[in-house]
């Protein structure tokens, strides 16, 4: 790992900007990570990935999300790893060169509980996004189930096939003419049926006027139907950072609900 930049703001958090090795893709990943102020004097601390959007970077969650100050508010160690311009956080099944499941569930994780102090645990680790990292928060969450303890996404792209010619899929995937198959399999919505109640503590959410609020509907209503508890909200709001800076906060609170309750039943 390459320490590229460490910065004290005034207001308390700390912001470090880092590259981490990834074997899988042969490559460094900048990473952001946000400490609160306390985290010198603390003990191991829960951590929250959070995860960017299409043609996003690892900075926009802090830049434009404005994120740091709630690392500080709730004492958590936020995490945003570079998920490519869009990468969509699979294992490509077309190109080997992405391998940002590989990367963020175990690459990551691994480096982060190595070298912060954190509750190194799935009851001490989160994982949410917005938009393509919506889906990647739940694509991962559901999928590394012993690794993280609680997932969200928030304006998600969870159901991939209704848009088969956005935000460069296909060349992730294939053409979903070529490979119907496999838009099926690397898909949220039908990750559901690896669900069991309340394995796994879900919150989603989505504005009424974003083009994913249909899917998301659709994905509370499998989960509903499969009695999967999960908090899903629904309020004004498109898909762009108004929304999205809002949306975080109840996100963060319902995270850190999570670890207190977690830490208490130990």
């Amino acid at each position: 790992m390459l320490a590229l930049a460490m910065c004290n703001y005034s207001w308390g958090f700390i912001r470090e900007t880092l590259a981490v090795e990834s074997k899988a893709m042969q490559k460094q990943v900048p990473v952001t990570v946000i400490l609160p102020n306390a985290y010198h004097s603390m003990e191991a601390m829960p951590v929250i990935y959070l995860l960017h959007g299409h043609g996003d970077t690892h900075t926009a969650w802090a830049d434009k999300g404005n994120a740091g100050s709630l690392a500080d508010q709730y004492n958590v160690i936020l995490v945003m790893p570079d998920g490519g311009t869009n990468s969509w956080y699979w294992d490509s099944p077309a190109d080997p060169t992405y391998k940002y499941e590989t990367f963020v569930s175990k690459e990551l994780v691994a480096y982060i509980d190595t070298h912060y102090k954190t509750r190194a645990d799935r009851t001490g680790r989160a994982i949410t996004g917005l938009s393509m990292g919506g889906h990647g928060g739940l694509w991962l969450g559901i999928r590394h189930q012993d690794v993280y303890g609680a997932a969200g996404s928030t304006s998600g792209g969870v159901d991939i096939r209704p848009f088969p010619k956005n935000w460069g899929m296909s060349l992730r995937l294939g053409t979903i003419e070529e490979y119907p198959t496999r838009w099926d399999e690397y898909t949220v919505i039908n990750l559901v049926d690896q669900l069991k109640p309340d394995a796994l503590k879900l919150i989603i959410d989505c504005g009424t006027e974003d083009f994913f609020y249909e899917v998301n509907c659709a994905l509370h209503e499998k989960l509903a139907k499969a009695k999967i508890p999960h908090d899903f909200y629904t309020r004004p709001g498109v898909h762009n950072w108004a929304y999205w800076s809002n949306s975080i906060q109840y996100q963060v609170l319902f995270f850190s609900n999570y670890f207190k309750s977690a830490l208490a039943a130990k």
